[in-house]
């Protein structure tokens, strides 16, 4: 490995973000980059943010810790600068948060630390597949597993490694005898430990996230936050269904913590504009009902404006108070995950909705000024010429349903790929997939799709397992989803459309 620079050093070091430099690092938590960026680098210049990773630092920081953030991702770096950034900062932990499409990467920086550093890791992918994580001989400085919501059995591990044998959902390898071993809660902490109150929780520190707030292109700040954990639905391609999160108990915070946060954001940053990300801010009406009530006693719609992910079928139930409501509380855009606009796949999919509710929902809230985005997934398992014709005329019948709209539509266009432990990963595997190919993620370049330029915002999204899962070709698909990225990138660029 190359020696690092003192330029190099100067840049790494500074782009760790929250740590106190002037006390010794207990632990950097890393996120891994989406490709190598030394091969090809990045061409957007904003990522989501880490937010999972900076509530952990959060609570480790309340709890006495010298923690800090190495996002690698928003910061374009390669896997060499990565791996030299955290040896020269010299933690004597490192966090790594296991992701399907980012995994071989963060595996070769796990590969790449010096001996005396502690690895702990969690994720998605180590939930799906902890053994294989436990065996792989890269992660040989793993010291501790965490399966599920991290932060108060990080703070834990920083006190005392020793604890993991009592910290549920933990686990970690013996090298020397090959085995695996699992810490075994005592006492009656054990729910505060796998799914603490996320009301009594410490608002993230945003020192730890080093591109949120952010000035979006209409000059407003903008900040990302939490109002929920866990989902009730079981959506077939989702990391967050049901089936595969058991353990996870579904928790929301009160609409008056809520509100707390958006005040802080905008009194210590001057953000007047918010992202829900989770999956449940509209999600479902006990949740929506109390929010809403309180939203409107502290006047947030004359002063902010957010953007949240809702769910179909429950805006679909919504009556029109309900949704007059959201509109006069502040909401600017809703997240929909619409997916198809083939009934039949979206059956297959599990979504307990069908595409004349998707054009419903969106029509009712574009004729109230709020904009709405789609996502849609292309190359669904067992997805035929049909669906895909379906999906692409649903998709124009809603940017024409916008047209006379005071809300803009906008669609995400992905290509499927299958995640470990999802339920439609359990039916791939059961019908003969090789689990070696699905994992074998990659990023794709659609410039060759004449789509470089629209491409661009979404740059970090393009990846594939390079399998036909359904009846379209992969080249017919990704030359599909480039048209009408393509097409979406001119509407926004067009005058007088939606940001």
């Amino acid at each position: 490995m190359l020696e690092q620079t003192s330029t190099e050093t100067t840049r790494t070091t500074g782009q760790i973000a929250g740590a106190d430099s002037g006390r010794p690092l207990d632990a950097l938590f890393v996120n891994a980059p989406l490709r190598d960026y030394a091969e090809r680098p990045r061409v957007n210049d904003y990522t989501l943010p880490v937010l999972g990773m900076a509530y952990i630092a959060t609570y480790a920081r309340h709890s006495g810790f010298n923690v800090g953030v190495l996002d690698a991702e928003a910061h374009g770096l390669g896997i060499d600068e990565t791996v030299r950034a955290i040896n020269h900062a010299a933690p004597r932990w490192v966090g790594m948060n296991l992701l399907a499409p980012t995994y071989e990467l963060s595996a070769r920086i796990a590969s790449g630390l010096h001996s005396d550093i502690a690895l702990m890791a969690g994720g998605h992918q180590a939930k799906a597949m902890p053994q294989r994580v436990l065996a792989d001989p890269r992660m040989a400085g793993l010291r501790a597993l965490v399966l599920g919501e991290g932060e108060t059995r990080v703070a834990a591990l920083l006190d005392d490694e020793g604890r993991r044998a009592s910290l549920p959902g933990v686990m970690w390898r013996d090298r020397l005898l090959g085995t695996t071993a699992a810490g075994v809660a005592h006492g009656t902490d054990t729910a505060h430990l796998l799914a603490p109150d996320i009301d009594a929780l410490p608002l993230v520190d945003r020192a730890y996230l080093p591109q949120d707030p952010y000035r979006a292109d209409d000059g407003r700040i903008e900040a990302n936050i939490v109002g929920s954990r866990g989902c009730p639905y079981d959506c077939g391609f989702c990391g967050a269904a049901v089936s595969a999160n058991p353990d996870v108990k579904i928790r929301t915070r009160s609409p008056e913590r809520i509100v707390a946060e958006l005040e802080t954001l905008n009194a210590e940053h001057g953000a007047t504009a918010f992202r829900f990300v989770d999956d449940l801010f509209l999600g479902a009406a006990r949740i929506i009902r109390p929010a809403m009530d309180t939203f409107t006693a502290s006047r947030i719609g004359e002063r902010y404006v957010w953007d949240a992910t809702g769910r179909i079928n429950v805006l679909h139930r919504a009556d029109d108070a309900m949704l007059d409501t959201l509109a006069r509380n502040g909401l600017r855009e809703v997240a929909l995950g619409i997916e198809s606009g083939s009934d039949r796949i979206l059956r297959a999919m599990d979504k307990r909705i069908t595409a004349e509710m998707t054009e419903q929902v969106a029509h009712r809230l574009m004729e109230r000024g709020v904009s709405v985005k789609g996502y849609f997934i292309l190359g669904y398992p067992d997805e035929q010429p049909d669906d895909l014709g379906a999906t692409v005329r649903h998709i124009h019948r809603l940017w024409d349903l916008a047209d006379a709209q005071p809300g803009n539509f906008r669609a995400s266009v992905f290509e499927f790929r299958p995640y470990p432990g999802t339920p439609i990963w359990q039916q791939l595997t059961a019908d003969g997939y090789d689990p070696e190919q699905m994992l074998a993620y990659a990023d794709v370049d659609l410039t060759d799709q004449g789509a470089d330029e629209s491409m661009r915002a979404r740059d970090e999204f393009n990846f594939s397992v390079g399998i036909q899962f359904g009846g379209v070709p992969l080249p017919e698909l990704r030359g599909t989803l480039a048209r009408l990225a393509r097409e979406q990138h001119h509407r926004n660029a067009s005058p007088g459309a939606a940001a």
